[in-house]
C-alpha cells in the first residue's frame, strides 16, 4: 500500500464509509434539518465503530486508542496504542503549552520543507508493512497539523492550556485551514461568494462568565464552501472566501451571512490519509463553522459550532466535537428577515459565546496542573504556569 504521493490538483473525495450494522443516530434529524439528507446517498449515516463525543484531558487517550484499534494488524494496533499513550502522557506530564506545541509543529514543517522544497528530494521509504512514503508536497497542506489532529494531540493540548470554568465556551481544534488574509467586514456582511450554497444568517453574542457583554473582541470566522472545500484548497483561488474577521459591538454582538456548513473529508491524499486507511478510520468531519476570539486580557478561544444530526457527529476524524458545541439551525422569520436584510426562510444560527479572562484561565490551569502532577507523583513546581523540576 502506498502512503503519501500527493497528486497535484487531486481533490477527489472518497465515498463516505457505510455502516450497514450501525445504529442510525441522526440521519432523520439531518434530513429534517435539510442537511445531508437529500436522498442521493452521498453522505449516509455514520459508520460503525466507537462513538466519540465530549473528549477531555482524562478520556481522550483511551478513546484515541479505541478508534485506532480497528485494524486486523495486531502489531500496528499495539504500536499505535503505545505511541498515543506516551504522546498524550508527554503532554500531560510537561503541561505542554500551546506555544511549545506550535513550535514543535513548525520545526517538523521545516524538516518537511527542506526535504522537498529546498533540496527537491523525492524519497521512498519501504517500511515493515510493505508500503511506501513518496514525495509529499508540503506546499499545499500543513500535514503535520493534520497528523496532530488525527492523533488527538491538538485537542489535548488545547484542553490543557485553555480549561473552561462552568459556563465557559469550550474549545475545539484549529485545523490547518485558518489564514491571515481574511477581510474585516461590517456586521451583517456576507463572507461567501459561493452561489451554490444554502445561505445562512448567524447572530452571535460574546459575554463574560458573569453574563456581561464583551465589546471589541476580534472574531475570526471560516468555513468550507458548499462542495466541502476551503478556499485555499482551490487551485484558482483569487482571494479569501467563506472567511472573515469581525469585531463585537458595544453590546458584545456580531452577525454575518455565510453558508449552511456541510460535512467534508480532511485531506487524505497524503501520509495522514494513508495512516487513517491503515487504521480503518474514515477521514470525515461533521458540518461546522470555525470561530477564533481574541482580545487583550482575555484567554484566546478557538472553537467551532457543529450541526446536530450530522452522520459524523460522534466520529469526527479530528476529535473536535463537544456536546456543548452542537447546535440546531432554525429558519429566519419575517421580522428577523426585515431587520437583517435577508430572505425569510434563510437558515438561522444563533449562539452566545462565553469568554474567560486570562487571569481566570491561568488560575484554573494552575489548579488543574498541580492536581494532575500530584496524581502522577511528580516532584515539579509551576514557573510561569508551566511545570519544571523542583530542585529546591
Amino acid at each position: 500500500m502506498t502512503i503519501g504521493s500527493r497528486t497535484s490538483g487531486d481533490n477527489g473525495d472518497p465515498v463516505p464509509p457505510t455502516a450497514p450494522n450501525a445504529t442510525n443516530t441522526g440521519s432523520n434529524t439531518a434530513q429534517n434539518n435539510g442537511q445531508n439528507g437529500d436522498g442521493n446517498g452521498k453522505r449516509p449515516a455514520g459508520p460503525a465503530g466507537p462513538h466519540l463525543l465530549d473528549l477531555t484531558i482524562d478520556n481522550i487517550t483511551p478513546n484515541t486508542i479505541r478508534i485506532n484499534s480497528q485494524s486486523p494488524n495486531a502489531r500496528l494496533t499495539y504500536l499505535m496504542a503505545r505511541l498515543v499513550t506516551h504522546l498524550h502522557d508527554f503532554a500531560r506530564e510537561t503541561r505542554l503549552s500551546t506555544d511549545e506545541w506550535m513550535a514543535a509543529i513548525e520545526f517538523l514543517i521545516g524538516c518537511g520543507q527542506i526535504s522537498s522544497d529546498v533540496r527537491n528530494v523525492s524519497y521512498s521509504i519501504t517500511l515493515l508493512y510493505s508500503y511506501d512514503i513518496q514525495g509529499v508536497d508540503t506546499d499545499t497542506i500543513q500535514e503535520f497539523i493534520l497528523l496532530s489532529d488525527v492523533l488527538g494531540l491538538s485537542l489535548l493540548v488545547d484542553n490543557i492550556n485553555h480549561p473552561k470554568p462552568p459556563g465557559g465556551t469550550e474549545g475545539s481544534v484549529l485545523g490547518p485551514f485558518h489564514t491571515h488574509d481574511a477581510p474585516t467586514l461590517p456586521h451583517g456582511a456576507s463572507m461567501t461568494s459561493d452561489p451554490a450554497g444554502e445561505p445562512m444568517l448567524a447572530i452571535c453574542t460574546v459575554r463574560d462568565t458573569h453574563g456581561r457583554p464583551v465589546p471589541g473582541v476580534t472574531v475570526d470566522i471560516w468555513e468550507t464552501d458548499s462542495s466541502g472545500h476551503y478556499d485555499v484548497q482551490h487551485a484558482d483561488r483569487e482571494g479569501p472566501s467563506e472567511r472573515c474577521v469581525m469585531v463585537s459591538d458595544d453590546e458584545g454582538r456580531f452577525w454575518f451571512r455565510g453558508l449552511k456548513p456541510v460535512s467534508y473529508p480532511i485531506p487524505h491524499d497524503g501520509p495522514v490519509g494513508g495512516l487513517l486507511q491503515l487504521l480503518k478510520r474514515h477521514c470525515w468531519r461533521p458540518a461546522h463553522v470555525h470561530f477564533m476570539f481574541g482580545k487583550e486580557g482575555w484567554d484566546r478561544l478557538i472553537t467551532a459550532l457543529y450541526l446536530r444530526g450530522d452522520p459524523y457527529e460522534t466520529s469526527d476524524a479530528v476529535f473536535g466535537v463537544k456536546q456543548s458545541l452542537v447546535v440546531d439551525l432554525d429558519k429566519v422569520d419575517k421580522a428577523t428577515a426585515e431587520k437583517y436584510g435577508v430572505e425569510e426562510g434563510t437558515w438561522l444560527l444563533k449562539h452566545d459565546f462565553v469568554l474567560t479572562t486570562q487571569a481566570e484561565t491561568e488560575k484554573l490551569r494552575d489548579e488543574l496542573a498541580t492536581e494532575a502532577l500530584r496524581k502522577l507523583g511528580l516532584n515539579l513546581k509551576l514557573v510561569d504556569h508551566l511545570p519544571v523540576p523542583d530542585l529546591d
